[in-house]
């Protein structure tokens, strides 16, 4: 074998094991994919029980439960489908009715979205690019508000 040989073999090889690296590292943090997902597009098609979804869009109005064993219940909706949320636990201080939220979690056999955390938008500025898009896409999105529909007065 020649000087010239011996060094593509070398380099074919070390490519070789350079993508089989690459592919076993992107399938192990596959597991940990958390994909957006809209409430419409939960309607449209919803996740296999064990898949971990982000659900975006806003907490709808009137649908904010809290319960007494610390479990609340509350809708979210992006203005064309809504769907109904659970979460047990210490929601953030901006969580609010009309107010963007995220919340990670699984959608279970009947439709319900288990949430295991809930983020609420941390000032007047800022919702997720996601969340921005569904919003525009079903007529929701008003810029001139801040961001979304106008908040509601919160009674304590």
């Amino acid at each position: 074998m020649t000087r010239k040989q011996r060094r593509l073999t070398l380099i074919s090889l070390a490519g070789v094991v350079l993508a089989s690296a690459v592919g076993l590292v992107l399938f192990a943090l596959s597991d940990g994919i958390t994909f957006f997902t809209s409430p419409s597009d939960v309607l449209a098609k919803p996740p296999a029980p064990e898949q971990r979804v982000r659900l975006g869009g806003l907490v709808e109005q009137g649908s904010v439960v809290k319960e007494a064993d610390g479990v609340v219940r509350f809708a979210v909706t992006d203005g064309k489908a809504s769907v109904p949320a659970r979460f047990v636990g210490i929601l953030p201080d901006l969580f609010r009715e009309g107010q963007g939220v995220v919340a990670e979690g699984k959608v279970d056999a009947n439709g319900l979205f288990e949430a295991d955390t809930v983020l609420a938008k941390h000032d007047e500025t800022y919702m997720p690019k996601e969340v921005v898009e569904a919003l525009k896409k079903s007529g929701e999105w008003r810029p001139e508000e801040g961001n979304g529909p106008a908040p509601q007065a919160v009674q304590r």
